[in-house]
């Protein structure tokens, strides 16, 4: 596969999602974060207070997911670095699925890979919300990574 996109949250299941791209990419893995303004906990990190954070829906609040998802790309780069693989990384705010759905079609990407889960850990569901609606939409191959 020529290019890959990868929805990342800072989760476990999508540090492990991105890797199995960089093993599977040919060219370009392009790392997707969607900052979603419904959801007041999604800019924290998992170990964090929520209650201590900025103010849902806030320009700090934002400001937040922003630094946060720019953590999450420096991780990913240290993980691409010296694969030969290009790394784009992307963030975009909306609801998660659909934007990932919405997004894969316009790049025309060969294939998404996402986490079973997301920020809200495992669970005894086979696939979070995210990733049942991701793979039901999406017009290309999804590789859902547990």
């Amino acid at each position: 596969m020529d290019t890959i996109l990868v929805a990342v949250d800072g989760s476990p299941l999508s540090k492990r999602a991105f890797e199995q791209a960089l093993a599977h990419a040919d060219s370009t893995v392009v790392a997707l974060h969607v900052i979603d303004p419904t959801d007041p906990g999604y800019s924290a990190p998992l170990d964090v207070d929520i209650s201590t954070e900025p103010l849902h829906g806030s320009e700090e609040w934002y400001e937040r997911a922003d630094e946060l998802a720019a953590d999450i790309f420096d991780e990913l780069a240290a993980l691409a670095d010296g694969s030969g693989v290009e790394l784009r990384t992307e963030t975009l705010r909306g609801d998660p699925a659909r934007t990932i759905v919405d997004f894969a079609r316009r790049e025309g990407v060969d294939a998404v890979y996402l986490g079973g889960h997301g920020r809200a850990g495992e669970t005894d569901l086979l696939f979070g919300s995210v990733a049942e609606l991701v793979s039901g939409r999406a017009p290309m191959s999804v590789m859902v990574v547990r």
